[in-house]
């Protein structure tokens, strides 16, 4: 008996589908079948493991004000973007002095 049905009801399903697919056409369906079941399990499984990357990441979520470094307000990067143009046709970071994008050619406006 698989799924409270006994042979007899399987026959019949089996030979309700011979007619509504046809024998030529069994192969494709059982392989579709088998491709949808192993998608479908490899859904469960990719589902299993975000969650347990989620569960890994919700101890360094729960840190304590003592644990967490504050850097400086003000970077030594802050202080060499203070010259810089920045190219309104392709947002390049330039120089200060430059007149023209380093990166697409384009007049810098002043």
């Amino acid at each position: 008996m698989i799924l409270g049905m006994g042979v007899p009801e399987l026959l019949l399903i089996l030979v309700v589908v011979l007619v509504i697919f046809g024998p030529k056409n069994l192969p494709k369906l059982g392989k579709s079948l088998g491709k949808t079941v192993k998608n479908v399990r490899e859904g469960m499984e990719e589902g299993d493991d975000s969650d347990k990357k989620v569960e890994d990441a919700k101890p360094a979520a729960d840190a304590t004000a003592e644990d967490v470094v504050e850097e400086p307000a003000e970077s030594d990067a802050d202080a060499a973007d203070e010259g810089a143009v920045y190219c309104t046709h392709c947002g390049h970071k330039n120089e200060a002095g430059a007149e023209f994008c380093s990166k697409c050619g384009k007049p810098l406006s002043k």
